[in-house]
């Protein structure tokens, strides 16, 4: 985003911060070597959930048992957000 001083007629570039969310499924990571340009940590616990959610409708597998696991890193790697995603199938008869 580029802006104006008013009072300097000065113009800057204000950088977007870039959060990466990394999934894990139990048996392997995919790590997210993009990112996505977030305004804030609260959009992007937006977007976390929007994932979450996206991998429960479409990448379940066909078992009665699953756990998918993210982790929201900032532009510096840190870890800011994590959140867990489980299936739990149980047979009654």
């Amino acid at each position: 985003m580029v802006t104006s001083n008013p009072l300097s007629g000065q113009r800057s570039t204000i950088k977007t911060p870039r959060y990466f969310i990394d999934l894990h499924d139990g048996s392997g990571l995919l790590r997210d070597d993009e990112g996505f340009e977030l305004p804030d940590e609260e959009a992007a616990r937006g977007k976390l959930t929007s994932i979450l959610g996206r991998v429960a409708r479409e990448f379940l597998p066909d078992t009665d048992q699953q756990v998918f696991t993210a982790a929201v890193r900032d532009q510096t790697g840190k870890v800011i957000l994590r959140a867990r995603l489980s299936l739990e199938v149980e047979r009654t008869n």
